[in-house]
């Protein structure tokens, strides 16, 4: 009787220890990630470490749509140079927003920070959508489907976000509340979804009937790769998008637009837009072929 005390007691004792190091654990680390978003050195280092990255990527499709642009100067704007156009434009906004940010994260009001902060996700939202578009034209075409209202859908989907977007913004201008702020990034996160949705559906669609295509071929092996590579990447950032900015707009810890979250920052923005832009643009690096080619696909 008296050992199976001793041993019950003794098994108390390990588990108050155990409950004490984890406690001590978590308030080590809570402590550690508190430094560090405190820290100036840290928020300097990795605020002009994102200003490089985007800058660098804005160069590189600066570059290639120069590229483009002298090899088939006289297809005008095709969907690659407009692709790629507006990835420099996206890229080179952040940039400059990561590198002037210390007056970016505090401008005042709220309403201006959030414009500066959330029009280049907008962008960003705009420019990948323009590959779903593609696709489902691409898609039709090859079911002898119509195509004409595709590209109409995409001007009215686009502008109906930006429409109710710049009306969250009015709205949080005047009413100056986090009932605004929250409205705003619920509303972004469902625009990342049906991103997401259309990647998946559209992306998914073209990847089966290539695999279904008769002919076997270096270049249908290669358009495979290409799509099931970038609906992949490009479905997978805007779910990431839309589970973080849907979890900040209830958790102040997690917002990703506050100065003091610099860690939290790099893991978001690298994940959702750096890395998923090198991806792609690398995937998709390959020149048009010279004139003349009637696969080239030129925008309306």
């Amino acid at each position: 009787m008296g050992s199976l005390l001793r041993e019950r007691k003794l098994l108390l004792l390990q588990r108050e220890g155990l409950s004490s190091f984890n406690e001590t654990g978590m308030a080590l680390y809570n402590s550690w990630w508190d430094r560090i978003d405190e820290s100036e050195e840290w928020q300097r280092g990795v605020y002009y470490g994102l200003c490089s990255c985007y800058a660098s990527i804005s160069l590189v499709t600066l570059i290639q749509l120069i590229r483009i642009q002298l090899r088939v100067p006289e297809y005008g704007w095709t969907t690659q140079k407009v692709f790629h156009l507006m990835n420099f434009v996206v890229n080179g906004v952040r940039a400059v927003t990561f590198g002037l940010y210390n007056s970016m994260f505090l401008l005042k009001p709220q309403a201006l920070e959030m414009v500066l902060l959330d029009l280049p996700a907008l962008l960003f939202f705009s420019t990948y959508s323009l590959l779903v578009l593609f696709w489902a034209e691409i898609y039709q075409q090859a079911r002898s489907l119509p195509i004409n209202k595709l590209r109409p859908t995409y001007y009215a989907v686009n502008g109906t976000i930006y429409f109710i977007q710049i009306c969250i913004w009015i709205f949080m201008r005047l009413s100056s509340n986090e009932v605004a702020v929250e409205i705003s990034k619920l509303f972004f996160s469902v625009v990342s979804f049906c991103a997401a949705l259309g990647f998946l559906v559209y992306g998914g669609r073209l990847f089966l009937m290539l695999r279904r295509f008769p002919i076997e071929s270096r270049g249908r092996q290669k358009k495979l790769y290409e799509v099931g590579c970038v609906t992949g990447i490009c479905c997978t950032c805007f779910l990431i998008r839309c589970l973080v900015v849907t979890i900040s707009a209830f958790d102040k810890n997690a917002d990703i637009d506050a100065l003091d979250h610099p860690i939290l920052n790099l893991i978001y923005y690298t994940l959702v837009e750096i890395v998923p832009s090198a991806l792609v643009l690398s995937i998709l690096r390959k020149l048009p072929p010279k004139p003349v080619s009637h696969d080239y696909h030129q925008i309306r």
